[in-house]
């Protein structure tokens, strides 16, 4: 029987039939009733890797050659590009600059069209254009051919990590959010050990006027093409309509997130939830956080060259470079299994890795220059802090309901994420080469300034939940139907709970944020 949805009625004593426009209420309201009797455990677990089958190998795959793409600026340093461009330093700064400007100008526009259009298909989109943009570095010559490319592959790699979020929020209950977003991130670290192998691999090919550089844009662009074919075939845009699940598995993946009490998605936008968003001071806590917290992100472009300046060879550096994608992987799988694992702790564990950062960027100005392993082993401990970023991202995702409010806040903490990092290249000058006590002054106050905005946040929400814990009960009896128009014209009606209503965490008393 083909149901299609028509409107949703509020009924009870006081406001007994008051129509609701299906605009109103989250997708997963049509699949869900009411009345639907409690999901099995085992047959929600079997969903669950049915899912993780199905769109994990897929988010994994894509945010490595993400990460991979966008730090092929920093391997091309070692293999010629500055010298076969003629950039200067400041020139290859900006480089890493406008990358972000570009992700920075259109992360809302992104984030508007994750909600207006189905979020799988128009990643691909953007997948498929930064491949061909990524490819076209290969025939750049000048700095301003490089400012065009790199300018539209950040616009492109905006998508990605904002529609991540989305898709981690519909098919995953909160706490499985912490693994999966700490899942494909831990592939940023991945990708940092394949780019350093294929940039050692590409220095040894000797193909007369095309540069070690060039191959490398060229081979990461093709894979980039491959996936983006893969993923636009594979990827689904909902567990509404998951190709993979049958309609009972459909209706049973949107009923086991019904405890996240933020429904599955609306494509429609709702201005007082933008302002919600805009009011909400967790939402300007976070996007501090993540700007202050991603200025030492610069490191991802200049770690190859504090490295050679450390006194090794460019085969050594390429190697060396593979380190920090390793130390990356362990501390991110370790943070989400610690905040898994121990409830309401996401600001405790990623308050605990910013410690070693901070000891390594103070340890790499202090030891002496002649130190080359030591200093090697401070930068690698500064890359510790990353998990901080991480749970971040989830946990925002967590304590936010409402898909327009979901989607704003997600453009301005990315959109701090771009601030971040746009502005973190321009402390590398050339003037404070070789130690760059300058820098590495401003990464230390970041690294003290961030874990204290963590407990912050913490101890804002955990404040609005000891409110909300003694307001009085509400004990009203509120029916919400969904009608229905069958394939014979008849209308039926099928109650929804309030977690498909497509309230935000404010307007929900009962929604609880998690710690």
């Amino acid at each position: 029987m083909d149901l299609k949805p028509s409107g949703v009625v509020l009924k009870d004593d006081i406001h007994a039939g008051v129509s609701l426009s299906t605009k109103d209420v989250d997708t997963g309201a049509q699949f869900i009733d009411k009345s639907t009797s409690a999901l099995d455990p085992d047959e929600a677990m079997r969903i669950r890797r049915k899912i993780d089958r199905h769109i994990m190998p897929l988010m994994c795959a894509l945010y490595w050659i993400q990460f991979m793409d966008k730090t092929t600026l920093g391997y091309s340093a070692i293999l010629g590009i500055q010298q076969a461009t003629h950039l200067t330093t400041n020139e290859y700064n900006w480089l890493g600059t406008v990358f972000y400007l570009g992700y920075l100008l259109f992360e809302y526009p992104q984030n508007l069209a994750l909600q207006r259009f189905p979020v799988g298909k128009w990643m691909s989109i953007n997948i498929f254009v930064w491949a061909v943009v990524l490819a076209c570095h290969a025939v750049c010559r000048n700095f301003v051919g490089l400012v065009v490319v790199r300018l539209l592959l950040g616009v492109c790699e905006g998508s990605i990590t904002a529609g991540f979020l989305i898709v981690s929020s519909m098919f995953y209950t909160r706490t499985e959010q912490t693994l999966r977003v700490g899942y494909w991130f831990l592939m940023n670290g991945t990708a940092q050990i394949i780019s350093g192998f294929i940039s050692f691999g590409t220095l040894h090919i000797g193909t007369k006027g095309f540069e070690p550089w060039q191959w490398l844009m060229i081979i990461t662009g093709i894979l980039t093409l491959i996936l983006a074919v893969s993923f636009g075939l594979l990827f689904p845009d909902s567990p509404t309509n998951a190709w993979f699940l049958t309609p009972d598995e459909r209706a049973k993946a949107v009923q086991r997130i019904k405890e996240n009490q933020t429904g599955v998605e609306n494509k429609h936008f709702k201005t007082e939830q933008m302002i919600e968003a805009l009011t909400d001071p967790k939402t300007w806590l976070f996007a501090l956080f993540s700007a202050l917290d991603n200025v030492p992100n610069s490191l991802t472009n200049q770690g190859s060259l504090i490295i050679a300046s450390f006194g090794f060879t460019d085969l050594q550096t390429t190697l060396l470079s593979c380190v920090p994608g390793v130390i990356e992987i362990l501390t991110i799988f370790t943070s989400v299994q610690l905040a898994t694992r121990r409830p309401n702790s996401r600001a405790y564990v990623g308050v605990m890795y910013f410690i070693p950062a901070w000891l390594g960027m103070l340890l790499v100005n202090l030891l002496p220059w002649s130190d080359q392993a030591g200093l090697l082993v401070c930068q690698y401990l500064v890359g510790v802090s990353v998990p901080g970023f991480v749970l971040s991202l989830s946990w925002l995702n967590n304590v936010t309901a409402g898909h327009t409010k979901r989607v704003v806040t997600n453009a301005i903490m990315l959109s701090a994420y771009c601030i971040g990092n746009a502005s973190g290249p321009f402390m590398w000058k050339a003037q404070y080469k070789p130690r760059y006590h300058v820098p590495w002054a401003v990464i230390g106050a970041c690294y003290i300034i961030c874990p204290i905005i963590l407990l912050v946040i913490r101890a804002v929400l955990a404040r609005e939940n000891r409110i909300r814990d003694i307001e009085p009960l509400d004990d009203s009896e509120e029916e919400y139907v969904i009608e229905r128009i069958t394939e014979d014209g008849r209308r039926v009606e099928i109650k929804v709970d309030k977690e498909f209503l497509d309230l935000t965490d404010r307007q929900n008393r009962d929604f609880r944020y998690v710690l």
